[in-house]
């Protein structure tokens, strides 16, 4: 059965109504790509990219990486994630879509012994049974999965039932799983629930990071989102770094590690994918 777009205006561009020819143009476009999305998730056509975080202390290191749900159409093209990702959201298809990223990312973590992977959930999911089972069944199968797991979520997603989102985190760092803070600064989360939540981890909003090196306002609020983070003992994570000079200064103002292109994009073929295949060549050759 095709999903429907929240939106409940009819897509067809002979609507009546005071919908513009161009309002209804851009629905159907939402319809198409979320009929897509419900195809893909149908048939299992996803995969993660993952993409490197890295210390800004010398001599740099990958900390982890971060494993980023990847769905592609009837034509093997990715389907651009902004596309979809806040329509589904709060949608049985967003819950889907966090299944199959856990499930993608438990298996990373089994098949690569030293791994250390993050993967984004929405706090909904954690009433979701699926989700939950998939995640219990995943940390059973190892028991250093969990040690090497983090879970992210967004401010937007944290704020919107904080005592549950609190419970799980209490329950499940109490089994070695992280959490992360993704988008921080955004300007969801009071610091009231920001006291309570005791994130492992903060990734700073990258809408700071961008040019910091050159914007004096980006730069006073970036250091006042450390040192709140410092305060609570959260390692930081700066998002979307581009640029070498951008670095260097979250380097030389005590950011912790550092996300970004500069660093290196997200990539469907790791680097332990490689050793994998190359690992099976010699078996084969064996």
């Amino acid at each position: 059965m095709k999903t429907r777009h929240p939106d409940t205006h009819d897509p067809s561009p002979y609507a009546e109504g005071p919908s513009s020819p161009l309002d209804a143009a851009v629905s159907a476009r939402d319809y198409k790509i979320l009929d897509m999305v419900s195809e893909a998730i149908a048939h299992r056509e996803t995969a993660l990219a993952f993409q490197p975080i890295v210390t800004l202390r010398a001599p740099q290191a990958v900390a982890f990486h971060e494993g980023l749900i990847r769905v592609f159409d009837a034509t093997g093209r990715v389907i651009p994630g902004k596309d979809f990702i806040a329509a589904i959201e709060p949608t049985d298809l967003g819950r889907q879509i966090d299944c199959i990223g856990l499930e993608h990312g438990l298996e990373t973590l089994r098949r690569v012994p030293n791994l250390r992977l993050s993967i984004n959930m929405s706090a909904r999911s954690i009433g979701y049974r699926h989700w939950m089972h998939t995640l219990n069944a995943g940390l059973a199968q190892d028991p250093t999965i969990a040690e090497r797991l983090i879970l992210e979520i967004t401010e937007r997603s944290a704020i919107t039932i904080p005592e549950l989102v609190t419970d799980f985190m209490e329950e499940l760092q109490m089994r070695g799983v992280a959490f992360a803070l993704d988008d921080f600064g955004a300007g969801y989360t009071s610091f009231r629930h920001f006291r309570d939540f005791y994130f492992d981890i903060v990734k700073i909003d990258g809408e700071f990071i961008r040019g910091i090196h050159a914007n004096a306002d980006n730069q006073v609020l970036t250091a006042a989102l450390a040192s709140i983070a410092g305060h609570f003992d959260m390692f930081t994570v700066a998002e979307k770094v581009e640029d070498a000079r951008d670095a260097a200064w979250l380097a030389e103002n005590g950011i912790d590690c550092a996300q970004g292109h500069f660093f290196g994009a997200p990539t469907l073929q790791p680097p332990w994918l490689a050793s994998d295949r190359t690992s099976d060549r010699a078996r084969d050759r064996a």
